[in-house]
Parts: C-alpha cells; structure tokens; sequence
C-alpha cells in the first residue's frame, strides 16, 4: 500500500521521520505528529462541482477558492493531507466526473494530526506488512474494510481463523474466516447418482 512520511514529536523534543509503520514511536513517549499537506487544484465543468466537494470533503479536505474560468470552467482549490491522495482518489475523481476533470498539486506543509498505527491480526498473531498509519477518524472503516477483504483472500480451513484490526490493545474491527464442515450431510442416507 502507498504510504507518506509523517513527523513525529517526542515528549523529550526529538524529530522522527516516519517512512513505514515499524518506525512509528510508541504513543506514550510522543508529544505529536504531523503529517504532510498538499494544496490540490480541480479544473472540471460546473455539473460536477457537487460530486468534487463530497469526495474531498470526505477526505478531510478545506476548500480555499472556488472561482469560474469561463462559463463551462470551473476552478476548485483545496488543502488535503497527502495520505488521503495517494491510494485512490485520482481514480474517484475521474469516475465521479466523468473524466471531465483535470487534477494538480504541490505541497504546503506539515500540519499537526492524529495519527494512529493500526496493525492486523491474524489469529491474535501481529502482520507487520499489514500494518498501516492512518487518521483516527478513519481507522474504524478502513480496518473493517481490510478485513472484509482479508477474509475474501485467505484460503479456507477447517478451523477459525480470527481477522482483527487493531489500534494498540483496543480491537476496531473483527472477522471470521473459516469452512462450515457439514458433519449432518451423510446422516440422511441420500445418495446422489
């Protein structure tokens, strides 16, 4: 998965920078984090200014201008955390206009978030590849979506396998993989030819 760096702050005043999941200090010792922001530019046709504001809006995006080119232009810009673009927004952003909209960025700045290390459990056993840093506000969904997929993707067994997402001790997200044996099915006495 794409991953940003973050700045993290010690309680004793040390900078880290944060390039994966396994660097990421232990919460207690750290003072803050920040992460990085990107100011983006939409070029798009006014139909689909309500679609762009829902879909940067609900990747914790600011709008900064609106402004109308020509009648069938329109300007959008906004300020949005890096790790919200990354993984699939251009792709969202095309579909949701249509491919009537033309994106661009560059970066501003770091800005104080919260910022948390979600990790996933396979049978109560850490995946370290797995593991991702994301907005709290966001950890809930995304974690219950990878497990969803998670449980889609590893084979079957005859025994459970418990899939959990995880924000240090506190379990956001559950899933259980596992293949129903039908132990009744040859009780009956059906034959099938």
């Amino acid at each position: 998965m794409p991953n940003v760096s973050f700045i993290a702050y010690t309680t004793k005043g040390e900078k880290l920078i944060i390039n994966n999941p396994v660097e990421f200090p232990d919460p207690v010792k750290t003072d803050h984090i920040e992460e990085p922001y990107i100011r983006a530019q939409i070029i798009t046709k006014p139909d689909y200014i309500g679609n762009i504001m829902t879909l940067c809006l609900g990747k914790r995006g600011t709008l900064i201008n609106q402004s109308y080119i020509s009648t069938t232009r329109v300007e959008l810009v906004f300020d949005m955390p890096l790790t919200e673009i990354v993984f699939d927004f251009y792709d969202k952003l095309k579909s949701q206009t249509r491919g009537y909209a033309s994106f661009d960025y560059h970066p501003i700045e770091y800005q104080i978030s919260d910022i948390v290390k979600m990790e996933i459990l396979l049978n109560n056993e850490k995946v370290d590849a797995l593991s991702s840093l994301i907005h709290r506000g966001r950890a809930q969904d995304f974690g219950r979506q990878m497990c969803e997929r998670l449980k889609e993707l590893l084979p079957r067994h005859q025994f459970q396998v418990a899939i959990q997402a995880a924000i240090g001790a506190k379990i956001i997200a559950r899933n259980i993989s596992a293949m129903r044996k039908d132990v009744t099915a040859k009780c009956y006495g059906r034959h099938q030819p």
